[in-house]
């Protein structure tokens, strides 16, 4: 089956017809692994996003056979949330012809083709966190910014509890001049308020499920970020990091697209 750049190819050299190439690129748009998987492998050239396989639901073996597949046609696989016994069947299946990423706080892994760099988009994104319990959901959102090309500047633990914390990392964030911040919060998720109405930027709230006793598990912290008052706030899933970190990319490189 031919790449899309190689179908690309052969139109610029009158070799098919557009119809012909459209045909073509239908095919190249999903590829199936047995009953297990539909690998959307072309997402990233659709998107700006690549595919990003969830591991949790999924045993060892089935990750690595559909990490497998999607890394012979791609030059990088990302996989999600992923467990003990994931990780190490991961370091087990690739051979050292691969480089290897792991993010125990993000549960998160990166297999590359050794020849493979991410191009800087330069978009630029700030990321902060209330506490050191929201950590892994924010290092989710770090990951994919990084991995789609953007700078990321990244504060830990400078929530409400101590208002003060937030006052320096704030100034550095933006004297970056990001395009995006996304701010990762449990409890009662007050932080992306407040940063929210500091700045001029769009800010990505994202509640975690660090809360327990009445609105447990992120219920009260996304209750509080749909309920803000701040204009400029965008509120994804409780501990969606994955998703936060694809929606700022998406903002950022628009930004950094027109800007250079």
């Amino acid at each position: 089956m031919y790449s899309l750049r190689e179908v690309l190819d052969k139109v610029a050299k009158n070799e098919i017809s557009p119809s012909e190439a459209e045909k073509m690129l239908q095919l190249l748009a999903i590829d199936e692994v047995g009953c297990l998987a539909k690998l959307d492998g072309n997402r990233e050239l659709r998107k700006g996003i690549p595919e990003i396989i969830l591991a949790e639901g999924k045993t060892a073996s089935d990750i690595c056979e559909i990490s497998t597949r999607l890394l012979a046609k791609r030059d990088r696989v990302i996989v999600s949330r992923c467990s003990k016994e994931h990780i190490q069947a991961i370091r087990e299946a690739f051979s050292s012809d691969v480089v290897l990423e792991v993010n125990d706080k993000a549960r998160m892994v990166v297999v590359k083709k050794r020849d493979f760099v991410v191009s800087p988009s330069g978009g630029k994104i700030g990321i902060l966190t209330a506490g050191t319990s929201d950590i892994p959901v924010a290092e989710e959102a770090k990951l994919i910014a990084q991995e789609m090309g953007c700078t990321v500047f990244s504060t830990y633990d400078v929530g409400v509890a101590g208002l003060h914390r937030l006052l320096e990392p704030l100034k550095e964030v933006l004297s970056n001049d990001v395009d995006v911040i996304v701010v990762v919060a449990g409890r009662e998720g007050a932080l992306a308020s407040v940063v929210s109405g500091l700045v001029d930027v769009p800010v990505i709230a994202v509640p975690t499920s660090n809360s327990y006793g009445f609105g447990s598990k992120g219920v009260s912290a996304l209750m509080a970020m749909l309920q803000s008052c701040s204009l400029g706030l965008a509120v994804v899933n409780i501990d969606a990091g994955v998703a936060a970190g694809a929606m700022a990319t998406l903002i950022a490189n628009r930004v950094a697209k027109f800007r250079n």
